[in-house]
């Protein structure tokens, strides 16, 4: 079980590193802007908060990243909390952009899907 949550907790980080990658590099392309449903004008107004937005999920998927990998080198304390701590993060940022952003609910549900799935199935596995 703790490898499927493991599984989840990386999938979550690579989902984040694309979104890194669409907020922080591509902001203000045709693919970015369908993603994120904006015009080109809006898109060029927001590109520095994008740009930093972009860095924050890059840095939750480093920490799971991290965790993932302090846990298969055998340092299962700290490979579970640094894992839990990039998931929760990235649940919770999800359940903030969820409850403050009607509109942007869907994206908030794919954002946060695996995220929460991995912090479920890591807490049941530890529990077990």
């Amino acid at each position: 079980m703790i490898v499927l949550g493991l599984v989840l907790a990386a999938l979550a980080a690579a989902l984040h590193v694309f979104i890194f990658y669409l907020e922080s590099l591509a902001w203000t392309t045709g693919r970015a802007r369908a993603v994120f449903g904006t015009s080109e004008e809006e898109a060029t107004a927001t590109r520095e908060l994008a740009f930093n937005q972009g860095f924050y999920n890059l840095f939750l998927a480093v920490v799971a990243g991290i965790g993932i990998v302090a846990w298969a080198a055998g340092s299962a304390v700290v490979g579970a909390s640094l894992t839990l701590a990039g998931v929760g993060s990235m649940a919770a940022a999800a359940l903030v952009l969820f409850l403050s952003s009607p509109d942007k609910r869907p994206a908030a549900v794919k954002q946060g899907t695996l995220p929460l799935l991995a912090v479920v199935v890591l807490v049941l596995a530890f529990a077990l």
